[in-house]
């Protein structure tokens, strides 16, 4: 399916804002989340973090526009640094290239393709964006091989789970609901690009 008009509407920037205010806000309440599960170790908290790329996955889905995955993430990580991030100022550079990483990979199917598979590797487009950030701080390439390779794999599963599996169904419940009536009308099409 192929996206109506290229550029953004004054509905879809909203639309997408709205989206982010609630991810961001549910960003901030993922934190104390992510490190009690982080206190358990195993990382296990690397299983939960792809909940911080999920705004740009469910923007892209709702919207169908080049953007939007962008402006989500930076959206919701400024939303959750003016609520008092635990970690600062750097949670909006982590939401500007975790964003801008999934963008590339929806840009890289000339935004048509709506479905999990795309969803999931925008994900791991994400995931790649927040590592490049862990690497530049300087905590993770101390971890001996074995290590590094269970945070890794545990990070891409969760990212895949979360900022793919679960921002299709949301975006599969939102199109029943009709709500995304309000901005884009949804089709057969729509449908069927969700369930490939």
């Amino acid at each position: 399916m192929e996206v109506k008009t290229k550029g953004l509407k004054l509905v879809d920037i909203l639309t997408t804002i709205v989206i982010a205010i609630v991810f961001g806000i549910i960003y901030k309440l993922w934190g104390p989340l992510y490190s009690a599960v982080g206190a358990v170790g195993f990382h296990l908290d690397q299983l939960i973090y792809g909940m911080w790329f999920i705004a740009s996955s469910l923007a892209y889905l709702l919207i169908r526009k080049p953007g939007v995955a962008l402006l989500a993430e930076i959206a919701a990580s400024s939303g959750e640094l003016i609520m008092g991030s635990q970690w600062g100022l750097e949670v909006l550079i982590y939401g500007v290239v975790q964003g801008l990483l999934a963008e590339l990979v929806f840009a890289a199917f000339r935004y048509r393709r709506f479905d999990t598979f795309v969803v999931s590797l925008g994900a791991v487009g994400a995931t790649i964006g927040s590592l490049i950030m862990d690497f530049y701080k300087g905590y993770i390439e101390a971890l001996a091989p074995w290590n590094m390779a269970l945070f890794l794999l545990a990070r891409f599963i969760g990212a895949i789970l979360i900022s793919g599996v679960l921002a299709v169904s949301l975006a599969k419940a939102l199109e029943k609901t009709g709500v995304t009536q309000m901005w884009r009308p949804a089709s057969k099409d729509d449908y069927d690009a969700l369930n490939r």
